[in-house]
């Protein structure tokens, strides 16, 4: 199990993150909201520890984007926030669960056990879609949306879509892009990902529409008109 924590009290999320890695999860850590956004898009964690008030980003605004999106990987908040309005405030944002700070390092490993022991397969009943600028995506049907037109998608074209939605305005890396695509039994030649990107533009950037893809020349690409 994968687990991101983002806090900025260093102080304690450096011995938290020991102590989940001695319960056998893998843990990444980042202090900011910035980062913890970031990584969270990626959609590769089975469980977000997010601190409530964060530098950047807050945790309340991190787990908000994450539900837009469609991802309902499950979220605990830790906070030091306990009035009814604030909870409310969380659960409304999309947490799953809260524990409020000073807490007992038992009880957060209780709660941590408990979110993972959740079935994964009875949420979202909707079909989960992303949605950046005027693009959607459809990512169970493999079709986006632009200006009223359906734009129908390989599935590889729609993974990589979807990849590169859950991170606007980020760049991303030629390897870090290649490495979600293809697995290393693939191993796709040089300009895969370059024709990949190519035939999705063709599809997703009309004539007289703003381009969504820009080329970072040397680096990678970064998704959105802003």
């Amino acid at each position: 199990m994968k687990i991101l924590l983002v806090d900025d009290e260093i102080e304690m999320a450096n011995p938290l993150s020991r102590s989940l890695l001695r319960e056998g999860y893998e843990v990444d850590v980042a202090y900011d909201g910035d980062r913890g956004r970031q990584l969270a898009g990626q959609g590769v964690y089975d469980l977000l520890i997010l601190d409530w008030m964060l530098p950047g980003h807050s945790g309340l605004e991190i787990c908000q984007n994450l539900r837009s999106q469609g991802d309902m990987t499950p979220v605990l908040f830790l906070t030091a926030k306990d009035t009814i309005d604030d909870r409310v405030q969380g659960l409304d944002a999309g947490a799953d669960d809260y524990i409020v700070k000073p807490f007992e390092l038992r009880e957060l490993l209780a709660r941590v056990r408990a979110l993972l022991r959740r079935p994964t397969n009875i949420e979202p009943t909707a079909t989960p879609r992303l949605k950046v600028d005027d693009l959607e995506l459809d990512t169970q049907n493999q079709v986006a949306y632009r200006n009223g037109r359906a734009i129908e998608l390989s599935e590889k074209e729609s993974q990589l879509l979807a990849y590169l939605m859950r991170q606007p305005n980020q760049l991303l890396t030629h390897e870090q892009i290649s490495q979600h695509l293809w697995s290393d039994s693939e191993k796709p030649t040089s300009n895969a990902l370059v024709a990949q990107i190519r035939l999705l533009r063709r599809k997703i950037e009309a004539k007289g529409e703003t381009s969504l893809i820009t080329t970072v020349y040397g680096k990678g690409y970064r998704f959105g008109s802003g």
